[in-house]
């Protein structure tokens, strides 16, 4: 079985070709993004109508080198799986009414797949992919959100943040220090620098005959995300509080110091959220993690919780670097599961830009 997948929730318009055969699950054929970072650094994040009218240059020649790439023709696909929502309404609408012309064309079901679950269905790719149940931590610019995959297409939100995402905080506060858009990657390089600082500081005052090495304190201590009650995270007082003690430097006179500012920032962003996920797993009682979404490439984030997974032994699963960004890969992937449950629509179906959670707290 041949699925199609198509993307364009946000400022990456994409679509790729996944196979399923019984027995031994998806394999990946294509995957082609195009990307609009470009047009969107002049701002400092991505201006919806902007977002809407290149992916509507984009899509036709992006599914033409998917498909090629792939080596099959358009007739040869089973079904067209295309992301719905949540995302910006604009560019949603770009992908939905391509996806459903497309479908129309060669008589192809269309099958709608939500955001978040195609996030998650990613690690699906990946050699020797988990089952549900498990636990599904999505961070991305929108999202830090904990899931239970009852089944490849059932999701209950068990947590979450209660205001920003971690990728939004990380952009903000790296736009701020002087960091291009987006600032997800540079601010986890500064990071990694300024860990070098820290290890070196450490060891200086650990040397010397009788000196017990002590804690360093923080260049820039910051509340943790992680929120007292539930399952909760609040990226806002954290993105706040980091604003505010680059605004005092700059008021004294100098220029805050990158790397130490990006090692407490994602220190602080890496802890909190695992210190809830093994809260998570312990609460829905699942023994494997799957991490996804832009943030999961961030591999201070990778490491705190691999660290958290191999202390409660708990298998971890994040989704390759790769495929941790908007793609339309882990489209077709999720797809290909709603299509065998018989989730599809006709040439009715729209686009939403919300996450249309129902109060019952299951993903549609």
């Amino acid at each position: 079985m041949l699925i199609l997948g198509i993307e364009s929730s946000c400022d990456d318009t994409a679509a790729a070709v996944v196979s399923f055969e019984e027995g031994k699950g998806l394999r990946l054929l294509s995957s082609a993004v195009s990307s609009q970072i470009e047009q969107h650094t002049l701002y400092g994040g991505v201006v919806p109508e902007i977002a809407g009218r290149a992916h509507a240059e984009n899509i036709s020649g992006t599914l033409t080198a998917a498909l090629k790439s792939a080596e099959i023709e358009p007739d040869m696909i089973d079904a067209v799986a295309v992301t719905t929502h949540p995302g910006l309404i604009g560019a949603l609408l770009v992908g939905v009414n391509f996806a459903k012309s497309f479908a129309y064309s060669y008589s192809k079901p269309i099958v709608p797949v939500n955001h978040i679950k195609a996030h998650t269905a990613a690690v699906y790719l990946i050699p020797d992919p988990p089952k549900p149940p498990f636990i599904s931590l999505v961070v991305s610019g929108g999202h830090t959100s904990f899931y239970v995959v009852k089944d490849y297409t059932v999701f209950s939100e068990i947590g979450g943040t209660r205001d920003d995402a971690a990728g939004e905080a990380f952009d903000k506060v790296g736009r701020v220090i002087g960091l291009p858009y987006p600032s997800g990657a540079a601010m986890d390089a500064l990071a990694f620098e300024g860990d070098k600082r820290y290890a070196s500081f450490s060891e200086l005052q650990g040397k010397g005959r009788g000196k017990k090495r002590t804690a360093l304190k923080r260049y820039c201590p910051l509340p943790s995300p992680a929120m007292k009650d539930g399952l909760a995270f609040s990226f806002s007082g954290l993105k706040s509080a980091a604003l505010n003690f680059i605004n005092s430097k700059r008021q004294a006179g100098e220029e805050p110091d990158r790397e130490l500012l990006a090692s407490d920032f994602t220190f602080a962003v890496a802890d909190g959220i695992s210190s809830k996920t093994a809260e998570a797993l312990d609460i829905s009682g699942c023994r494997t993690l799957v991490l996804s979404g832009g943030v999961a490439a961030n591999r201070h984030l990778r490491t705190a919780l691999a660290k958290t997974c191999d202390r409660l032994g708990v298998r971890f699963c994040p989704v390759p670097t790769e495929l941790c960004g908007d793609n339309a890969a882990m489209v077709a992937a999720q797809g290909c599961y709603e299509f065998l449950a018989g989730n599809t629509a006709d040439t009715s179906l729209n686009a939403s830009a919300s996450d249309m959670l129902k109060q019952s707290g299951i993903l549609l």
